[in-house]
């Protein structure tokens, strides 16, 4: 019997030792499929999602890249060789937006363009306000009409009527405010007058803001 047993137990315990093998093995095998199969998903999900972010960073990159109007001041400009004109070129422009603003008021304009109008002759009388100041303590006289150049187109607006109108009004407020826009970028460096700076740095912003506004409805009416 003794000699029966001890063969028996040995059998066993060999029995019971490949089983463990074979389940270590199997576990072993199974956790590195699974690991496979997460460091795959997680491969593409990156690939994917990196995509996505670019595209997304491109369209939102490219919206915003045409989406302001900017100074340039490389561009046409009005008079500014000295402080004194610059005012004066300053306070003709503001001029010129607001008597062509009250023309297309008169007119009886669209509510966009009516808007509009009435912004320009918010801001640009502002503008002149506190450049006043300013010119007075230079001994700088400030005009209070509209300059040559647009006296002389006025009588030609004056015979528009409806949309023909509109479509003059707004190109002149693109071509009037990126000239403005650019002299005051341009004079920006040129001139050793603080407070002159200072009203620059204030006003640009409101001049290229008037910019896009006009580009956005130009562009509405083509």
């Amino acid at each position: 019997m003794k000699t029966l047993f001890f063969p028996l137990v040995g059998v066993s315990l060999l029995l019971a030792s490949c089983g463990t093998a074979n389940n270590t093995e199997s576990s072993t095998a199974s956790t590195s499929t699974d690991a496979a199969t997460t460091a795959s998903k997680s491969d593409s999900s990156g690939a994917m999602g990196g995509s996505a972010m670019s595209d997304s960073s491109k369209m939102n990159g490219g919206a915003m890249a045409g989406g302001s109007a900017m100074a340039d001041p490389n561009g046409p400009t009005a008079q500014h060789a000295n402080d004194t004109e610059f005012m004066q070129s300053a306070a003709h422009s503001d001029q010129n937006e607001i008597q062509l603003s009250k023309m297309a008021l008169a007119k009886g304009v669209s509510a966009p363009i009516k808007a509009y109008a009435n912004q320009m002759i918010t801001d640009h009388n502002k503008s002149t306000a506190n450049l006043k100041p300013i010119a007075a303590k230079a001994g700088v006289t400030l005009p209070t009409d509209m300059d040559a150049e647009h006296k002389a187109m006025a009588p030609t607006m004056e015979k528009l009527t409806g949309k023909a109108f509109e479509e003059k009004f707004v190109q002149q407020m693109v071509t009037d405010h990126q000239k403005t826009a650019n002299t005051l970028k341009a004079h920006q460096t040129m001139t050793k007058n603080n407070d002159l700076q200072k009203w620059i740095t204030t006003t640009l912003p409101v001049v290229e803001g008037h910019l896009s506004m006009a580009k956005q409805d130009s562009n509405m009416k083509m």
